[in-house]
């Protein structure tokens, strides 16, 4: 009999890898290698206590991602982030302050979750949310940026706070890069690369990979290239359309294949370097591990979501703590409906079923509303 698959185990796992893997790539920066070595240190002590959460029926996932700007300078073509209006160009209004993200981060160090992914729009325009982040040394924070606000500050903020890791988004060479992001966007982030390596400072990169540059990122010559620059890990994102429009952009199956048969390939070949792939071959975790299976999402309002790229949500940190936000009722419908676990096309169960989500969130919402009628006597 196949053994039940242990979503808990996969995860704690998968953590101590990619920790472990670090420790081996800046082994040569004795600076990196020692908060490496105490971070996987709290990255044991918060996996016991999701374990000891676990014996009490209550499941904390590894993983949290925060957007935490809805603010960003750029106009990428395909944006997911513009497509649902996650982003936008007028001033936030109503976003987490500073001291809320603070609080979440605290009650998250608290549950055990080890890696807090900070996103946006554009992250690095929240400075104050940044230093908060820079205090919580036992999570290891990567923040996907656009890089176009690295400057000597945050260089700085970087060296002093190991626990903040940028990772900079590039979409291949020059011309790939800019034709998505704009011109001038590919020098600034080989710029920073630069300067990065200079100071013996960690970073990575985030790749969104579609049908036109699927060759060009998994290619010995771009991987080669980031590896000289002292890039220590790729997040390689699968392009997920958020419209009909764009649909065109996302992988086929074979073309998935072919990614994780070269990430595979690649993992040998540059040891020096991590490879993430998102969402990657969801059949290998059991299923989309969304919705607080794997980890969960914290738009710049607060509204606790299944992922970014399925902004749909019943409860909001505002007026919660974290952990209830983990007892929201649309997870557990996602969860207990076997939706993370359906069949589908490939790529993004969630983007597939986002009628049925939509639905599952309605529903959790007008229970809320009903719950909160006060009830005559």
């Amino acid at each position: 009999m196949e053994k039940e698959f242990d979503i808990q185990e996969y995860m704690t796992r998968g953590v101590e890898r990619v920790v472990t893997d670090a420790i081996r790539a800046t082994i040569k920066n004795p600076k990196e290698s020692a908060f490496m070595a105490r971070f996987m240190m709290a990255s044991k002590v918060a996996s016991a206590k999701r374990k000891k959460m676990e014996e009490k029926g209550e499941h904390v996932p590894p993983f949290l991602i925060a957007s935490i700007t809805s603010n960003c300078n750029l106009h990428c073509a395909g944006c997911y982030s513009r497509c649902n209006n996650s982003t936008k160009d007028s001033k936030p209004v109503n976003q987490l302050s500073d001291e809320e993200w603070q609080r979440i981060f605290n009650e998250a160090d608290e549950l055990g979750i080890s890696f807090i992914l900070l996103a946006g729009g554009e992250p690095l325009l929240r400075a104050g949310v940044i230093d908060a982040a820079g205090k919580k040394t036992s999570i290891l924070f990567p923040i996907f940026t656009n890089g176009t606000f690295m400057n000597e500050k945050y260089l700085k903020k970087f060296d002093k706070c190991r626990n903040l890791l940028p990772i900079m988004s590039i979409e291949g060479g020059r011309e790939k890069t800019d034709n998505r992001r704009g011109a001038g966007v590919y020098e600034k982030i080989v710029s920073n690369m630069d300067e990065l390596k200079k100071k013996d400072i960690i970073f990575g990169v985030s790749v969104t990979v579609t049908k036109e540059n699927i060759k060009e990122v998994s290619s010995k010559n771009f991987i080669g290239m980031l590896s000289d620059k002292g890039c220590k890990a790729v997040i390689f994102v699968e392009y997920v359309p958020v419209s009909s429009d764009s649909e065109e952009l996302a992988l086929t199956d074979d073309e998935r294949d072919n990614l994780n048969t070269e990430i595979f390939c690649l993992r040998k070949e540059h040891e020096e370097m991590v490879f993430v792939s998102f969402p990657g071959d969801e059949k290998s975790s059991g299923g989309c591990i969304a919705a607080g299976r794997g980890f969960f999402h914290i738009n710049s309002h607060g509204d606790a979501e299944p992922c970014p790229f399925s902004p749909y949500s019943d409860i909001n940190v505002k007026e919660t703590s974290l952990k209830e936000a983990l007892k929201s009722r649309l997870f557990h419908e996602l969860q207990n409906e076997k939706v993370l676990l359906d069949e589908h096309k490939g790529g993004c169960v969630l983007y597939e079923k986002r009628h049925q989500v939509e639905k599952y969130s309605q529903i959790a919402e007008g229970e809320k509303y009903f719950h909160s009628i006060p009830t005559s006597k």
